[in-house]
């Protein structure tokens, strides 16, 4: 809730105040049909996603996280945004069992905070097939910062409700000490992870943002085990959460194999359209000076300037024609 009012306040501050970005056209009905549900899921996954860290280790967190390919793809298919494939399909079986594996080899394993863990994962993955299927249809594109200044507001109205009904009679407990600081630099870092995302985004590529979120996924791993000497990682752990990011790997490497042969297809279709384009309009001319020259010969009272002026006419037409 506290990064939301952070996050909403510094995009309202680049959106309106420093002009980093442009906002786009929202309308009500827009706000009410799309932003207002995605804002929902995003609420959902944060909530149920933090809460799991009061029950199991970070390192565990990070490995049940593997399973987002999988239930965005089940998501996907479910929705019609995506088509089930077998390859992908079995890949996803991959990824599942190497996070099965990996939770048997848990040795704090807790059934609360894995199901809630679970949950904020499903609840991402509706977020994101929300966005594409609600926004992207509209023809909207949101990048991190204009997604921020229309969510952020949105999110925090949803996550005022359970902290108000759940976690404002805690925090009322004499004995609770609220650390601003502390807050406040988890704030800024995470206002920061988002910012990071669009300028990696847009200097890099889809490639270099995929490959550097499997070396965070190892990197969080090894420093909870390093912070928090009671996060135990044992060799199931390990060799599961190798299973499932060998599994992740894999669906990166397909989906940017799609978006790759898509492209070409695309520029080719377009290619093509260009030049039956161009043809079309040579031949249209060609007719033109036929009928002009037709003309102009079938004239039994023509003189003999009229053929000239008629060739004038159709070669100063073809001037700077492209070729066929």
């Amino acid at each position: 809730m506290i990064h939301m009012a952070f996050s909403g306040g510094l995009a309202f501050l680049l959106v309106r105040v420093f002009k980093v970005v442009s906002p786009i056209k929202m309308t009500f009905n827009i706000y009410a049909t799309c932003v207002v549900p995605i804002s929902a899921f995003f609420s959902a996954s944060l909530w149920f996603g933090n809460t799991a860290y009061l029950f199991i280790s970070v390192a565990f967190i990070q490995m049940l996280k593997a399973l987002m390919p999988v239930a965005t793809f089940l998501v996907a298919v479910t929705c019609g945004t995506e088509k089930l494939r077998c390859d992908v399909f079995w890949n996803m079986v991959l990824v599942s069992v190497g996070v099965v594996i990996s939770s048997y080899g848990e040795i704090q394993f807790n059934v609360l905070g894995t199901v809630y863990q679970v949950t904020g994962i499903v609840a991402e993955a509706l977020r994101l097939v929300l966005t594409q299927v609600l926004l992207q249809k509209k023809g909207l594109n949101l990048n991190p910062i204009t997604s921020l200044y229309y969510i952020a507001p949105c999110s925090f109205v949803f996550l005022f409700i359970p902290w108000y009904i759940l976690e404002k009679p805690e925090m009322e407990d004499p004995h609770m000490q609220f650390n601003f600081w502390i807050f406040f630099s988890n704030a800024v870092c995470a206002f920061t992870l988002n910012l990071s995302t669009f300028l990696v985004i847009g200097r890099t590529g889809a490639v270099t943002i995929r490959v550097a979120g499997v070396l965070k996924d190892w990197l969080l791993i090894t420093l909870s085990t390093v912070l928090f000497p009671e996060s135990k990682i044992t060799g199931l752990n390990i060799i599961g959460y190798a299973i499932a990011l060998i599994g992740v790997v894999i669906y990166n490497y397909l989906k940017l194999s799609d978006v790759r042969t898509s492209q070409p297809q695309s520029s080719q279709d377009g290619s093509t359209k260009e030049l039956q384009t161009e043809k079309k309009a040579v031949v249209d001319l060609d007719n033109r000076e036929e009928t002009l020259w037709n003309d102009s010969v079938s004239d039994t009272n023509f003189d003999e300037e009229v053929p000239l002026m008629a060739s004038s006419r159709t070669s100063h037409l073809g001037v700077g024609r492209k070729p066929a």
